[in-house]
């Protein structure tokens, strides 16, 4: 039996979309790797955002993925690239994170910028970052697109409607397996989960409560992966007495399928939302995301599926390209994931990693 409340609550996750420009902005990338080729691009195609460049400083790179992708120009350095974009263009950086500080001086002031995250590998790095944006005027974001993922933009409309009351619990568990072996440069990282990973959700959490008055964490390593940094993480954040909020993750669980788990719930005085990650169910390729809610005056005590317009992988970079473009032209009137707002998120992950290296309260045994 259906609650009075679903068709409400099927039109109102219908009518969730991601930001977009009414004019889009010719786009140049800076680097030509896996994610550019993987999520910007198909991405951008689908929302019919241009992109009249790419670059990369390894010689040859991004004129293989311009041939594949059918772009017309393409640059093995920076400097051309920026050279050759218009005064309009918004460069599109996806370097390692420790290459955007030395990036960012050599765009034009007053550029939109945005930036694949994380923003530097370090605090410190994120602080240099965030004066060069305030010091050279850039109109910059970084790309934590999971808040643009089409699930979550409808839980956030299911929540707009009602459907949870006062949210007193959110967890985010993950239990997969990921092949670190795709990205080499982790193999010498030292940090690598937090930082590279659970960082979306740290943003996300953040998105729908704020900031946290603090966090307790411990993020470890995996002996399957004995030459990587931590690959698992638990992270509780503090929101006082009357809300749980925290992140588990586990990277190397290769046993049953049937026991991987990826996703985010939310627990309100109202009800209940959940939604799944199918892309970091058999990554790369990845399956389909999902969206569900319960009530808690259901009579039947059911939980409800609705349908979802896309994927995390490649939807959600429709969002966070198209948010950017929409505060640039002056159709949106904030930038949910502006460096300013990033540089928080960046704080949090800092605070994960100290609170992971403190000492743990012993146990008092007599």
């Amino acid at each position: 039996m259906e609650s009075p409340n679903a068709e409400r609550y099927r039109q109102a996750v219908a009518s969730a979309a991601p930001p977009r420009p009414k004019t889009p902005r010719p786009i140049v990338t800076i680097g030509s790797g896996g994610i550019i080729r993987d999520a910007h691009l198909p991405a951008y195609a689908k929302a019919g955002f241009p992109v009249i460049a790419l670059s990369d400083r390894t010689p040859g790179v991004a004129a293989k993925l311009a041939a594949e992708a059918g772009i017309a120009r393409s640059f093995d350095s920076v400097e051309a690239a920026i050279a050759f974009a218009p005064k309009d263009a918004v460069f599109d950086i996806a370097v390692p994170a420790s290459q955007i500080q030395h990036i960012l001086p050599l765009l034009p002031k007053g550029a939109a910028v945005l930036i694949q995250k994380p923003m530097g590998d370090t605090l410190e790095q994120a602080r240099t970052i965030r004066d060069l944006c305030r010091n050279r005027g850039l109109t910059a974001a970084v790309n934590f697109q999971l808040r643009y993922a089409p699930n979550n933009l409808g839980a956030v409309a299911l929540a707009k409607a009602g459907l949870l009351g006062e949210i007193h619990d959110m967890e985010v568990q993950v239990r997969v397996y990921m092949p670190w072996k795709l990205w080499t440069f982790l193999s010498t990282a030292p940090r690598l989960e937090i930082l590279y990973h659970s960082i979306h959700y740290l943003d996300l959490i953040r998105s729908w409560l704020g900031n946290p008055v603090g966090v307790y964490a411990r993020t470890v390593r995996n002996p399957q992966t004995p030459t990587l940094a931590a690959t698992k993480s638990t992270i509780l954040l503090d929101y006082g007495d009357w809300k749980r909020v925290f992140v588990v993750t586990n990277h190397g669980h290769d046993l049953a399928d049937t026991s991987q788990r990826s996703f985010v719930q939310w627990e309100g005085t109202g009800g209940a939302i959940r939604m799944d990650m199918g892309v970091n169910l058999d990554y790369p390729t990845g399956r389909s995301d999902t969206l569900s809610y319960i009530e808690r005056d259901s009579p039947t005590k059911q939980w409800h599926d609705l349908p979802v317009s896309g994927n995390w992988f490649p939807d959600a970079f429709m969002g966070s390209m198209g948010a950017l473009q929409a505060y640039v032209e002056g159709s949106a009137p904030d930038l949910p994931t502006g460096f300013e707002s990033a540089y928080e998120t960046m704080a949090l992950v800092e605070a994960a990693y100290e609170s992971s290296a403190l000492p743990t309260h012993p146990l008092l045994i007599d």
